[in-house]
């Protein structure tokens, strides 16, 4: 299972890159934050029980955060 928080990592990575070539700053450092922490979870030799409960919680402050912003901060149609 710490294996896949490294492909996480690799993907998001990969992500942070393409938005920071595309001049997404913001993005691009969200990303980062997101690769450091695969990175670092994919290290400590946890269980695969304690892997999963991670990524659901990394998946319901996903969830929770893109909720917000969708409805919250999201200007439909805007230029």
């Amino acid at each position: 299972m710490d294996r896949m928080f490294r492909v996480l990592a690799f993907w998001t990575g990969l992500f942070a890159v393409m938005f920071f070539v595309g001049e997404m700053m913001e993005s691009a450092l969200l990303f980062v934050v997101q690769t450091a922490f695969f990175i670092t979870v994919s290290y400590l030799k946890l269980s695969e029980r304690m892997y999963m409960y991670i990524f659901g919680a990394y998946l319901t402050v996903f969830m929770i955060g893109f909720t917000y912003y969708t409805t919250f901060i999201l200007v439909p149609g805007f230029h």
